[in-house]
This record gives C-alpha cells, sequence and structure tokens, in this order.
C-alpha cells in the first residue's frame, strides 16, 4: 500500500526537494526550499524533511520545537505543484502531526499562514487548527492544534 512518509534530507535528495515548485501565484504565501534551508542550517532547532509519496518526493517541510515551554511548530510544508489537488496536503498534515507530536512530546501545535492563502487556511481549520486570534511577527496568523 502506498503511504505517504518523510525522510531527511541529505546528498541523495537534496537536488531534487530543491526543485519543488509551486502553482503561479504560490510563491507570495511561503518561502523557497533553499530559503528554508538555509534557515535551518542557521537556527538547528528546524528540522526540514523531504516528503515522500511511493518513493518520489512530493513535497517539503520542515518543524521544530523551541525555547523553554518547547512550542512547537509545523512551519513550511509545500507540496510540488504536480501533486496539488489530489489530497496530498491533508494527509502529509496528519502524518506530520503525529510524528511532531511523537518526536517532541507535546500536545499542542502550531503553524501560522498568510491571511490570503484560503486554501490552507480551509485546510488546517478542517484538520482542527484553530486560529488563536494573534499574528506572528511578520503578520501571519497563528493557528494551534490540541491533540486530546
Amino acid at each position: 500500500m502506498k503511504e505517504v512518509y518523510f525522510r531527511d534530507i541529505d546528498h541523495t535528495n537534496e537536488c531534487t526537494v530543491k526543485n519543488i515548485k509551486l502553482k503561479p501565484g504560490q510563491e507570495r504565501f511561503i518561502e523557497t526550499v533553499d530559503e528554508c534551508l538555509k534557515e535551518a542550517a542557521i537556527y538547528h532547532e528546524w528540522h526540514p524533511v523531504a516528503i515522500y509519496y511511493d518513493e518520489k518526493i512530493i513535497g517539503f517541510a520542515m518543524y521544530g520545537s523551541f525555547g523553554p515551554n518547547r512550542d512547537t511548530w509545523i512551519d513550511r510544508i509545500i507540496i510540488d505543484e504536480r501533486y496539488q489537488g489530489k489530497g496530498f496536503g491533508k494527509k502529509v498534515m496528519i502524518k506530520l502531526i503525529d510524528k511532531v507530536s511523537k518526536e517532541y512530546g507535546v500536545k499542542v501545535i502550531y503553524l501560522s499562514i498568510i491571511e490570503e492563502n484560503t486554501i490552507a487556511h480551509r485546510l488546517y481549520k478542517g484538520l482542527g487548527f484553530e486560529y488563536t486570534k494573534e499574528k506572528d511577527p511578520n503578520g501571519e496568523l497563528i493557528f494551534k492544534y490540541t491533540i486530546l
């Protein structure tokens, strides 16, 4: 059975991951993979991963846990334009929530989105993320997921 899964980024997949493309107009919603990897090289709390389905790289994600309260974030998720609209975003988020909560031993996970990104907004709300009525330093809306 084919499933979505994650692998660390290394010399075997880095080039392919860096070539992930968004649909035209989406680049205003998220940083490039290259920018994300540079950020992860500076801030080692970030954990970038390649998203796979059936041995094919279909996307990129980055998550991490910070500070004394262990605020844990799924900060970036990019599904390559060829795989968008096929339900992968939802599958990936469900798996990421499970992976991140277990890896860090947390019951609360945060993410932020640009307000105009209505597709992401609908996806995250549908999965149970709630808007905290706060914005991050970049003006993005902060959402929180609580594992019961």
